[in-house]
């Protein structure tokens, strides 16, 4: 089976062509908030060298992400750029280099990805050293030490990730088409724009013109603002006449009294945020939303957990044709209450079916 499988790997379509072909591509969920409730992320700096440490237990959330219906594994080196790690204490050169965290994550993810229909995306985000207002060359020779990494390891594709400022994530850009890989770019912002004000439209068009062939938001806010900030990434682009697939990976919490920031402004985070997760059906709807506004990359960041992945491919089966492994114990919108011992539980079941 395994050699079927890796063989089968060989042929499978890259991003564009899946996105060029009008599939649906399903991201998958948050990977620090999930490791660090399970203990193996330091809250705070959230950095990620659990690849190293506890490589299982990336293994183990890369695998329920794919069995949830994931079409896209991304390597689990969020704030994984040397400077990151330096600048928060977690750099020590015979242990934990930055390489031998980029490396780790993307030979986990490749190997999980061969378990199924996946494609393997290294990621980038936002750093010290921009925050630093270091220069143009040295924030990208930051970004370009993990890009040689996602090259030797030959991932599928590029995303450049959680940039609060939109002429860092150009630049991040700018950096992995040096691939020759596809690239996607999502930023964490509002409706209001990034942290110097540029708007959402303009945040779209110049990283589409930087290289982006996808384009979006994630993280920092919830499902219904991210929508909201999509739509206007996608009204830029129509009225400049550049064309971008969209890609929308949000919070797991409801947050409608963010402020510009998000939610790392809440008194609640990063501890007390529970109270705010969505539920699956609210994930479903959130899909729905998204697949209608024309978003074709729809997935989750922060809280997003496999069963909430597990909702978006089930709400979304019909376009997919067909639902994930994970639904084979579950089955779309419950119908295995249908099997419960109690009467009134069972109930719901119809409920559930008929509204």
């Amino acid at each position: 089976r395994a050699v079927i499988i890796n063989l089968f790997s060989c042929f499978l379509q890259g991003i564009l062509e899946r996105l060029d072909s009008g599939e649906v591509v399903i991201g998958d969920g948050g990977f620090v908030f999930a490791l660090e409730k399970r203990g193996y992320v330091k809250a705070g700096p959230w950095t990620p060298e659990a690849t190293v440490e506890h490589p299982e237990a990336v293994r183990q959330l890369h695998r329920e992400f794919l069995r949830a219906g994931s079409n896209v594994l991304q390597t689990f080196t969020f704030y994984a750029s040397e400077d990151k790690l330096e600048n928060r204490g977690n750099y020590v050169a015979e242990k934990i280099t930055g390489q031998k965290v980029n490396e780790a994550a993307c030979d986990i993810a490749k190997e999980v990805a061969t378990e199924g229909d996946a494609l393997v995306a290294g990621g980038v985000s936002q750093t010290p050293s921009y925050l630093s207002c270091k220069d143009k060359a040295e924030v990208k020779a930051v970004f370009r030490k993990q890009l040689d990494v996602f090259v030797k390891k030959n991932v599928d594709f590029l995303i450049a990730e959680y940039f609060e400022h939109v002429e860092e994530a150009v630049w991040a850009v700018e950096v992995l088409k040096e691939s020759g890989k596809p690239v996607a770019a999502t930023m964490c912002i509002g409706p209001e724009g990034d942290m110097h004000g540029v708007p959402p439209g303009q945040c779209a068009v110049q990283l589409v013109k930087a290289g982006a062939s996808i384009v979006g938001v994630n993280c920092h806010f919830d499902a219904d603002t991210c929508l909201e900030t999509v739509k206007l990434m996608k009204e830029g682009l129509q009225a400049a006449k550049l064309k971008a697939y969209l890609m929308s990976q949000p919070l797991a919490f409801h947050t409608p009294d963010c402020g510009k920031q998000g939610f790392i402004d809440l008194p609640e985070f990063p501890f007390a945020l529970e109270p705010r997760i969505v539920s699956r059906w609210d994930v479903q709807k959130y899909a729905r939303k998204a697949y209608d506004l024309g978003i074709r990359y729809i997935g989750g960041c922060c809280g997003f957990e496999p069963y909430h992945i597990r909702a978006i491919a089930e709400e979304l089966a019909p376009e997919r044709g067909f639902l994930p492994e994970a639904s084979e114990k579950h089955g779309s919108w419950g119908n295995s209450l249908s099997m419960h011992t109690k009467p009134w539980v069972r109930a719901r079941y119809v409920y559930v079916y008929v509204n």
